[in-house]
């Protein structure tokens, strides 16, 4: 009988990884908890139509790549490709939003049917930051400065870059689109495939192509710069004041335009060298109409992206994940004389209970003492506690030093040194 393996592009996070992904968790958790965002969790599951009326139905995304199926009841559904969508649902369903300002974040599981690369994958795991009720470029800004945060306490700030752009309103980018598709369609025969397809669907994203010569023709098409209105333009240069007043550098890109049908007005991406072409690892930007589209009453937002995968990648590869969090525990528990194994494991809980956090392993399974130590140097513990009959000794790990006897009070004692 052949083994069952994992769906392609959905991956195992492996118990040696996962200390790298932990701790990833928790930088981002204590830098969005500083700028006091508030963490909102909503089903992997949601209808087709949310994704449709966000994201947009001629996008690559809902063409392509969304896993949708109907159900039992006739209902038509998707697993989740990205959560501002959700975000916004969930907030308005729960009345989060109307006259209020909300700031807020989530993780978790993403899903999208794309051929699965180094850092990009099928299923992937995405943070978002999103803000709700609030007008202004602080807004803009703030959600910037989030992730100039992550990056400083991730120690990546060398290895990204910003950049930004005003995609206007709405109506400046269909007067923009109209242009752009007059001067493409003149120019046809010289477009990839792709980008023929998309002039039919959604010319804006003929920006975003990589092929060479495409962008090379583009040296020559109409700028966006050209349509957007004079309140956007005084909103971003406001912006880019706040930015460079934080020391924030950035480059504008006027062809960044994002894939995302909802965005407004400052769209953003951070960028790094680090890993291929998958160049991109954070994005976002205003989608002051999404709250409207989705049924509720305007309410301008902000916000940002980025998947987890290709930020531990990234820290992989810029040499930024701590050798320390790989130790996963602080004593391995011991026994000389296989008559002490209840007191050792009743140790071990007696030590779990009076210092809060401590990490213990207790050995069980059998062995020789000279076996019981083998593991214990294996484990990543710094210390060993060692069970004789009526007494204890403690013994470091981190070289061949000899046990020392050890007080049951003097052991606590020093089990909550450790944490500090």
């Amino acid at each position: 009988m052949s083994k069952i393996q994992a769906i392609r592009g959905m991956n195992d996070i492996l118990p040696d990884e996962s200390p790298s992904w932990q701790y990833l968790e928790r930088v981002i958790s204590d830098v969005v908890h500083s700028y006091g965002y508030k963490e909102i969790r909503f089903p992997i599951l949601e209808q087709t139509q949310l994704f449709k009326r966000s994201i947009g139905e001629v996008t690559d995304i809902v063409e392509k790549e969304m896993y949708s199926f109907t159900d039992r009841n006739g209902d038509d559904l998707s697993l989740r490709p990205e959560g501002t969508a959700c975000c916004v649902r969930a907030a308005e369903q729960h009345g989060l939003l109307y006259n209020q300002q909300q700031r807020l974040w989530y993780r978790g599981p993403m899903f999208r049917h794309e051929r699965p690369q180094k850092g990009r994958y099928r299923q992937f795991h995405q943070v978002g930051v999103e803000s709700f009720g609030m007008t202004g470029p602080d807004i803009d800004a703030e959600i910037i400065l989030v992730s100039v945060a992550l990056w400083r306490a991730l120690g990546l700030t060398n290895h990204v870059r910003l950049e930004i752009n005003n995609i206007g309103t709405a109506d400046d980018r269909r007067a923009y689109g109209q242009a752009l598709t007059s001067f493409l369609k003149s120019h046809e025969e010289q477009l990839d495939e792709d980008s023929r397809r998309r002039l039919q669907s959604n010319p804006l994203r003929v920006l975003d192509s990589k092929v060479p010569e495409t962008q090379a023709l583009l040296a020559d098409a109409p700028k966006l710069s050209e349509f957007v209105s004079a309140e956007t333009v005084s909103h971003y240069q406001l912006l880019k004041s706040l930015l460079s007043a934080n020391q924030v550098s950035f480059t504008e890109n006027q062809r960044l335009v994002r894939g995302l049908d909802y965005y407004n007005n400052l769209v953003f991406e951070w960028i790094t060298d680090a890993l291929g072409a998958q160049g991109t690892v954070c994005a976002g930007g205003r989608y002051d109409s999404l709250v409207a589209q989705l049924g509720g009453r305007g309410t301008p937002a902000v916000g940002l992206a980025f998947g987890m995968e290709r930020l531990v990648l990234l820290m992989q590869e810029t040499g930024n994940i701590p050798e320390s969090i790989s130790n996963v525990l602080d004593l391995y528990v011991v026994y000389s004389d296989d008559s002490q194994l209840g007191q050792a494991i009743m140790l071990s809980e007696k030590l779990r209970q009076q210092v809060q956090g401590l990490r213990v392993q207790c050995h069980v399974g059998g062995g020789k003492f000279s076996s019981q130590l083998k593991k214990a140097y294996a484990s990543g513990a710094a210390f060993a506690v060692i069970v004789d009959p009526g007494s204890l000794r403690w013994r470091a790990l981190t070289d061949e030093s000899a046990a020392e006897a050890i007080a049951l009070d003097e052991l606590i004692q020093r089990s909550r040194a450790l944490l500090v």
